[in-house]
């Protein structure tokens, strides 16, 4: 069955990075695109970025120079890099496996802050 499980959430000052982690099993990772997206507590979801098989990548106006997605498709692993955060970054990060706003499965998210 298929699985995304994220990881690398956590608290962070602003200015500070994280790398959050999409572990994929249960399907072939490298036919897909893979998508970013997050939810703040009490509204609705954000597309942040997504990349295709080919490896072409896209990124939400909010994190565009700041966020980097990845894959390594031997690894089966999903990857966003976030760089010089900012509270307005503090969400619940999915990745879902997908993109064009049709995913099918989802990870169950993992939490990041950034508070000082």
């Amino acid at each position: 069955q298929v699985q995304l499980v994220e990881s690398g959430g956590g608290l962070v000052q602003p200015g500070g990075s994280l790398r959050l982690s999409c572990a994929a099993s249960g399907f072939t990772f490298s036919s897909y695109t893979m998508t970013w997206v997050r939810q703040v507590p009490g509204k609705g979801l954000e597309w942040v970025s997504d990349i295709q098989s080919g490896g072409s990548s896209y990124y939400a106006d909010s994190v565009k120079g700041r966020f980097t997605i990845s894959r390594d498709n031997a690894k089966n692993t999903l990857y966003l890099q976030m760089n010089s955060l900012k509270p307005e970054d503090t969400a619940v990060y999915y990745c879902a496996k997908g993109g064009l706003g049709e995913y099918d499965y989802w990870g169950q998210g993992t939490q990041v802050t950034v508070s000082s």
